[in-house]
């Protein structure tokens, strides 16, 4: 016999985990199931490698409600100034916190423990996790989504939350079109020690190979997202440390320090992707199952925080009028209308941002350096951008 739920959700990752922990706070009579294909390996080693992702101001506070994570923990470190450059032209722009009297404007996450810590807390609360499982199976009725996993046991839940990544499995299984489109260039992804020390100091440096992001983290390090043509990656994997460093400082400049080490570098390619829509019958998506977004501004995670926000928002307001509403055609449909023009408006500004400064033109590049030098003389010019990194959009009356 099927064991019954309110929200299933498929996906134990950062988007998933907190999207559980939210629902248990606010809404504690919830039943709730957590879906997750990888087992998290008990053991646990920091190393110089881990993999970052940067939270912004708004993500924090929503995070620190959920009381899922301190700003002051060791795998936490706060950018407090972000620098905005295009390479061998004139424009730059700087954002200080202090302009707008934050603490940060955002913080750089270490992925590996900051996920450890959400699953530790999945696994102390009330949240059903079945895990490593995963679906094997999904068929709907008016009332319920029917779940089969690989393990055989069966579930029912009037909402489904897919929340298993860009190459979502479960995303096809509720047949939902995801169409991507390639950038010509991909990313290497590395951390880097700084001989000087960071000074929570974040850049964006737009070159004429590519943009390029340096955030600051733990440990004098920075984590690095350079973006080149697919070309020209191979060459750089195969670099060694020293020769990888000397071409990252040449291609950087010295703004962001002197680079002194390396750590293991990877690469990914680059997309731009969207689902047909972000819901369906009895589900929606939530994080990369839903969108896919250029790295080089750091909005993705905090993308998928917010459509988490939302449906939290929703399910706690149904909750009030009726259990049954969950899931609903209403609800499912409002969930979809609501997150549209967030999830647009940073998909079109992050894609645009790349585009224009990836431009040779001469015409372009004199607007440009017009724009970040007419940003960085007049605060309330630079006010949007500055909103935009530290999440302040409106949406929905927050939790």
């Amino acid at each position: 016999m099927a064991e019954q739920f309110d929200v299933v959700i498929v996906g134990g990752g950062l988007a998933g985990a907190s999207c559980a922990l939210s629902l248990a706070k606010h809404a504690p009579n919830l039943s709730i199931a957590v879906v997750e294909a990888n087992q998290i390996n008990a053991d646990y080693h920091p190393s110089f490698d881990d993999r970052s992702i940067a939270l912004a101001q708004q993500s924090v506070q929503f995070l620190k409600g959920l009381q899922v994570f301190d700003p002051d923990i060791g795998f936490a470190t706060a950018i407090k100034k972000v620098s905005v450059s295009d390479r061998g032209h004139f424009g730059k722009t700087h954002i200080n916190c202090d302009e707008f009297a934050q603490p940060a404007l955002g913080y750089v996450v270490e992925v590996n423990p900051f996920g450890r810590s959400l699953h530790n807390q999945l696994t102390n609360s009330h949240i059903k996790l079945f895990c490593p499982d995963s679906i094997a199976s999904l068929n709907y009725t008016s009332d319920n989504a029917q779940i089969t996993l690989q393990s055989g046991n069966s579930l029912n839940a009037k909402l489904v939350v897919v929340a298993d990544g860009a190459q979502s499995p479960t995303r096809e299984l509720a047949k939902i079109d995801f169409a991507t489109q390639p950038y010509s260039q991909g990313a290497i992804i590395a951390n880097i020690e700084v001989a000087d020390g960071h000074h929570n100091h974040a850049f964006e440096r737009f070159t004429e190979h590519g943009p390029m992001a340096l955030l600051p983290m733990s440990n004098n390090r920075y984590s690095l997202v350079w973006c080149m043509d697919k070309t020209d990656i191979d060459d750089h994997l195969k670099l060694s440390d020293d020769a990888f460093i000397n071409a990252l400082q040449s291609a950087f400049g010295y703004r962001g320090g002197l680079f002194s080490k390396v750590g293991m570098r990877a690469s990914y390619p680059l997309v731009y992707g969207r689902a047909e829509s972000f819901s369906s019958h009895r589900t929606v998506l939530i994080g990369n199952a839903g969108h896919a977004i250029h790295p080089i501004a750091g909005q993705g995670f905090n993308l998928g925080l917010r459509d988490v926000q939302l449906l939290c928002e929703l399910i706690t307001s149904e909750l009030v009028k009726s259990e049954s509403a969950i899931g609903s055609y209403a609800f499912t449909r409002e969930y979809a209308k609501q997150r549209n023009q967030d999830i647009n408006t940073v998909m079109t500004l992050t894609d645009s941002l790349v585009r224009l400064f990836s431009n040779s033109s001469r015409v372009l590049a004199f607007g440009r350096s017009c724009g970040l030098f007419s940003m960085d003389l007049c605060s309330s010019l630079k006010t949007p951008l500055a909103k935009q990194l530290m999440g302040q959009v409106k949406q929905g009356k927050r939790l």
